[in-house]
């Protein structure tokens, strides 16, 4: 039976606004268009909607706050990319031509499932000590960043209840394997191959040579506890970072514990995408210096 689509639209890109007609009529003509809604509404998929697939024009950054809404059992995502990296929006235009017969037919569909982090955090508001708590996920990273007035701050790491190092610097980053490729890469982080079940806990500018960035099982739990920051004000302070869309204020004596989420997500693969090309292709993965003029 041909397949079922919500189809996702951020409004906000150029691109896609002007991909969505074609992107509509490749559905249409193959299966069955139940809704096009705004990317940007994070709404949940209503009663009696049973699609097989979202498709979501907009890229890994659409993607990635659409999962936190659609996470854990949903149908799988397919992302189409308009000239970024695209790890997770894995189709061009070109890629969603070839391959709509099979997408949105009766073809086979590959998918792969991604983990997710949750996050939670007990902290105390600055004007009454009262204690605040915070959760939420990300499927990313999670960081604590300094923060206005960018100061250096200092943080305490334990995991699986045995106490690890302090770090001082700007910051820590905690990244699942597809998160690897993104800020904890551009922080010195390792890349970590797509299917290992690993979170990778990577500093930021720590003032030290030897805190070097270290890989845990994605089973661990990790908990940080903030020994001194940036005070909260009008500018800013230390703040926990969620996928770089979540944003949630620290006080003194902040303890965040991170772990594998119980929820995962699905995206549809490209069967003709590779993993390792796209980094040699995208990121110039190991490619030499350019010659000099």
């Amino acid at each position: 039976m041909p397949r079922s689509v919500i189809l996702l639209v951020n409004r906000l890109k150029h691109a896609s606004r002007e991909a969505v007609a074609e992107v509509r009529e490749l559905i249409t003509r193959r299966g069955t268009l139940i809704a096009e809604r705004d990317a940007a509404s994070n709404e949940p998929i209503r009663a009696g909607e049973q699609p097989d697939m979202l498709v979501v024009l907009g890229g890994d950054g659409t993607l990635l706050g659409l999962a936190r809404v659609l996470a854990d059992g949903g149908p799988p995502m397919l992302g189409v990319n308009f000239g970024k990296l695209g790890f997770m929006a894995e189709f061009d235009m070109d890629s969603l031509r070839q391959h709509a017969e099979n997408l949105f037919g009766t073809g086979p569909l590959l998918t792969r499932e991604l983990p997710l982090l949750h996050a939670s955090c007990v902290t105390s508001d600055p004007a009454s000590g009262a204690p605040i708590s915070f959760q939420g996920s990300c499927l990313n990273e999670a960081v604590i960043t300094a923060g206005p007035p960018y100061r250096m701050i200092t943080l305490g790491l334990s995991i699986n209840g045995e106490l690890g190092p302090t770090v001082s610097g700007d910051g820590l980053i905690v990244s699942t394997p597809i998160g690897s490729t993104a800020y904890s890469l551009s922080a010195g982080g390792p890349i970590v191959a797509p299917g290992v079940e690993a979170l990778t806990i990577t500093p930021i500018a720590a003032h030290t040579l030897s805190f070097r960035p270290i890989v845990v099982p994605l089973t661990s739990t990790i908990t940080i506890t903030l020994d001194r920051l940036n005070a909260q004000s009008k500018a800013g302070g230390t703040t926990l970072v969620l996928d770089g869309q979540l944003h949630h204020p620290l006080s003194a004596g902040a303890r965040i514990v991170l772990r594998k989420n119980a929820r995962s997500v699905r995206f549809v693969k490209n069967p003709d995408s590779q993993y390792w090309k796209t980094l040699i292709t995208k990121l110039h993965w190991a490619a030499s210096p350019l010659n000099p003029s």
